[in-house]
């Protein structure tokens, strides 16, 4: 009798345990159920938030502002029904490690998907449709600027000056743009922009643009070049200021790319002896000379000026900022300059350009253009002979 009942017990206890075997692989094969359906709902929910929220008629224009990243774009393009959802679209740019993107104005259609935005996000192929283009040659001052701003819109020359006296206008760059400080405020400066304001062809929607406008527009595109080598200006003992002063003597001596870096390097090296750095083209610019019309007198070069570095005073010293628009390869020069020991350059009528280390090798130089009948003069008055020694 007691086996029996014992026998029973077994029975109940193997049964038991049975039954929760069983429940326990219900739910498992339930929970297996649950996230296989969350996770082609998921999917699903991913690839309808990637899909256009309209038609091709639906047209919108936004605006990225400078430095926007996914976040605020998204929010962007959710308040003006370009997207469904923020979170995918910040997905989407997760996955496809998407890290830059251009700021600028843009016409979009609801159509669009989030793959086709952020393509036109970062390569702004879909810009505001260009009515004006205007090109902004490289090397020339800020009165060049004015002039072609002037011929290409409804502005006047003066719409450009008077900006540049605008205090508040000024502060407000220096607050919207890291590397504009408040050395463009110097009083000395003649025109505070001069040096920022990237070359380049740019398009507009119409003539009634505004200078502030048109600035906004060049200045992003030089946050745009800068920005790569920002933590190498941050390193340098000369601010951004000065790297751009450099970066514009540069590019007004040197016509060819392959120069650039060394004659950036003649201007540090000069510096750092406590030379004046004796440019031609700062002299120009001091007395607000064109450069090409004609040679500078000697009083001229022998003037104190805050921009001329052939005047007195002015050893070991760059100008007090640029003197004209600057490419890409000459901030690159001016940041990352060749290693050199030249401390004198010379250029001859078809822009070649002869560095040298001593004073002697320098006038040897001088001597061999001019016997060679290569020698720059616009005047039968004086002589450009390019950076002279103290």
């Amino acid at each position: 009798m007691e086996e029996n009942n014992e026998e029973r017990k077994r029975r109940n206890r193997h049964a038991d345990t049975e039954k929760r075997g069983g429940k326990l692989l219900k739910v498992f094969i339930a929970l297996i159920v649950i996230v296989i359906v969350l996770a082609i709902s998921g999917v699903l929910w991913y690839n309808i938030s990637l899909s256009g929220t309209g038609t091709a008629e639906d047209k919108v224009s936004i605006e990225i502002p400078l430095g926007s990243g996914s976040s605020k774009i998204a929010s962007i393009l959710k308040d003006n029904g370009l997207i469904k959802s923020e979170a995918a679209f910040k997905l989407y740019v997760k996955l496809n490690k998407v890290t830059t993107f251009q700021a600028g104005k843009y016409d979009l259609t609801k159509d669009m998907k989030v793959p086709e935005i952020v393509e036109a996000l970062q390569s702004g192929k879909v810009l505001k449709e260009a009515n004006v283009k205007i090109t902004f040659v490289e090397g020339k001052n800020f009165r060049y600027f004015a002039k072609v701003i002037a011929d290409n819109t409804n502005n006047i020359e003066d719409d450009v000056y008077n900006l540049m006296k605008d205090e508040e206008y000024l502060d407000s760059l220096i607050n919207d743009y890291w590397f504009i400080t408040d050395e463009i405020k110097d009083e000395k400066i003649y025109y505070p922009l001069e040096g920022y304001l990237a070359p380049n062809t740019y398009g507009f929607e119409e003539k009634d643009v505004t200078v502030e406008e048109i600035f906004k527009v060049l200045l992003d595109q030089t946050a745009k070049i800068l920005e790569p080598y920002r933590k190498d200006i941050e390193k340098s003992k000369y601010t951004v200021h000065e790297i751009l002063t450099v970066a514009s003597i540069t590019e007004t001596e040197a016509i060819f790319d392959k120069d650039r870096k060394d004659v950036s390097s003649v201007i540090y090296n000069r510096l750092d002896k406590k030379m004046s750095i004796g440019s031609d083209v700062t002299t120009y610019y001091a007395f607000k000379i064109e450069l090409g019309t004609r040679d500078l007198y000697k009083q001229e070069i022998n003037t104190y000026n805050q921009y001329n570095t052939r005047g007195p005073n002015m050893a070991g010293k760059l100008p007090v900022g640029p003197i004209a628009s600057v490419s890409k390869e000459s901030i690159e020069a001016a940041i990352n300059p060749n290693n050199t020991d030249y401390l004198y350059f010379v250029a001859d009528k078809s822009g070649n350009i002869y560095f040298t280390k001593t004073n002697e090798e320098h006038q040897k130089a001088i001597d061999q253009i001019k016997n060679s009948g290569d020698w720059i003069t616009f005047n039968k008055d004086e002589k450009k002979e390019g950076l002279q020694s103290e």
